[in-house]
C-alpha cells in the first residue's frame, strides 16, 4: 500500500479521520491505520435517521453511515457518529435558501466545510485527544518557510481547493490531506486492494441535501416567498417578460428566460430581490472589471500579481487585490454575488473571500 506522510515528525499517536462513507475517506482511514497510530473514524450525521435512509445521493446519512461503520469494522478501528442535523440545517441548508432569496448564488459546500466539516470536527478530534484530523479532500498541505500552506490537489480533475479557501491557518496546522498527491484512479485501486466494500461506490453529488438536483423546489419549500414572480427587464429597465421566482435564475444564465423574439442572446446580468426583477442583457453586459470581497480568509501574501477563480468550474485568471477589491487584468464574465473568489499563487492557495458586489466593465459595442 502507498506510503503516506502525515507530517507528524516522529509519528502520530492518535489520528481522527472524517468519514463520509465514501471511497475517499475510507481509503484515508486505511492509510491512517497503516501508520500504526490509533485511528478513530468519525461521521457527522447531517439528517435525521428516517429522512437519511431515503436520500440516495446524500452523504453523511443513511447508507453512508452504515458503509463508514463497515469500513471501520474491517480495519479494526473505532467509529463514532455524532448528530449534527440541527447545526447543519442552520449553518448550511437555511443559509442556502436565504442566499437564493436574496438574489445571491450560494456555495453550500464551502459553508459545510467552514462549519460542520472542519470547525466542529476539529473540536471533536481535539476532544478525542487526536494529534490531527485527516480528511479525503483532494488538496495538498505543504510545509513552507512560515508553516503549513494549502495547495491544489495534484489531480486537476479532482482538485477541491476552491471549496476549502476558508480553511484558516490554525485549522491547517491540525488538518491532513493524504489523498492530495494521488489521482482518483489510484485511490479506487487502493480500496480494491484493501477489500473495502466502497471501492466501486459512486461519488456523492456536490450538494448532498438536494439529491434530485431540484434546488428551486427545496428553496420554495423552506422559503415559500421564493415562488413570488416578477418582471424580467433589460439593463435600461424596460419590461421584456415575467418570471416565476428569482430562485430559478442565476447570474450568467441564458436558458429558461423564455423571451422569444430578442434580436440577440440574452443573459441574466443581475437579480434585484427588492423589486423582484430579473435583469437581462447581452453577453457584454456580464463583463466585470472588479469585485468587492468580504469575510476574507488570508493564507498568504496578497500584495502581488495573482490568479483568481470566481466559480468552481472556472479557470483562474490574472488579477490583483486593491484593498477589499479584486481587480481583474481583463474583463471577467459571470461573476455572481454569493460565490467565492479564491486567490492563488501558482498552486498555492493564498486565501479568498465572498463576492459581495461587482463593478461593470466598459466594453466597446
Amino acid at each position: 500500500m502507498d506510503a503516506v506522510d502525515f507530517q507528524l515528525g516522529a509519528g502520530a499517536r492518535r489520528i481522527v479521520v472524517a468519514m463520509s462513507g465514501g471511497v475517499d475517506s475510507s481509503v484515508v482511514a486505511a492509510l491512517a491505520a497503516a501508520t500504526g497510530a490509533e485511528t478513530i473514524g468519525v461521521t457527522l450525521q447531517l439528517y435525521d435517521h428516517g429522512e437519511a435512509t431515503k436520500r440516495a445521493g446524500a452523504c453523511c446519512a443513511g447508507r453512508d453511515i452504515r458503509d463508514a461503520r463497515a469500513v471501520c469494522d474491517r480495519l479494526g478501528i473505532a467509529h463514532y457518529v455524532f448528530d449534527h442535523e440541527s447545526r447543519f440545517r442552520t449553518q448550511v441548508v437555511d443559509r442556502f435558501a436565504d442566499d437564493y432569496l436574496a438574489g445571491r448564488t450560494p456555495i453550500p459546500c464551502v459553508q459545510c466545510n467552514m462549519g460542520p466539516k472542519f470547525t466542529d470536527l476539529l473540536a471533536l478530534a481535539r476532544d478525542l485527544g487526536a494529534d490531527c484530523l485527516a480528511t479525503g479532500h483532494y488538496v495538498r498541505r505543504v510545509m513552507g518557510a512560515d508553516g503549513a500552506e494549502l495547495h491544489r490537489g495534484s489531480d486537476p480533475a479532482r482538485d477541491q481547493s476552491y471549496f476549502l479557501f476558508a480553511t484558516t491557518a490554525q485549522q491547517l496546522d491540525f488538518l491532513r490531506f493524504p489523498l492530495g498527491a494521488l489521482p482518483k484512479r489510484r485511490v479506487r485501486e487502493l480500496a480494491t486492494e484493501l477489500g473495502l466494500l466502497v471501492a466501486d461506490k459512486p461519488d456523492s453529488q456536490d450538494i448532498c441535501f438536494v439529491p434530485d438536483g431540484d434546488y428551486a423546489s427545496l428553496v420554495k419549500t423552506l422559503r415559500p416567498e421564493a415562488a413570488a414572480g416578477g418582471d424580467i427587464v433589460d439593463v435600461a429597465g424596460r419590461k421584456l417578460g415575467e418570471h416565476r421566482g428569482l430562485v430559478h435564475y442565476t447570474v450568467g444564465q441564458r436558458r429558461g428566460l423564455d423571451l422569444g423574439g430578442a434580436p440577440e442572446p440574452l443573459y441574466v446580468v443581475r437579480l434585484d430581490p427588492a423589486e423582484r426583477r430579473v435583469v437581462v442583457g447581452p453577453r457584454a453586459a456580464l463583463a466585470v472589471s472588479a469585485a468587492r470581497l468580504e469575510a476574507m480568509n488570508v493564507l498568504g501574501p496578497l500584495d502581488r500579481p495573482l490568479t483568481a477563480k470566481v466559480r468552481s468550474m472556472a479557470k483562474p485568471v490574472p488579477a490583483r487585490m486593491a484593498g477589499d477589491r479584486l481587480v481583474f487584468d481583463a474583463p471577467e464574465y459571470g461573476v455572481a454575488p454569493g460565490q467565492a473568489a479564491v486567490l492563488y499563487d501558482g498552486d498555492r492557495v493564498l486565501g479568498g473571500g465572498w463576492i459581495a458586489e461587482t463593478d461593470a466593465a466598459a466594453i466597446a459595442a
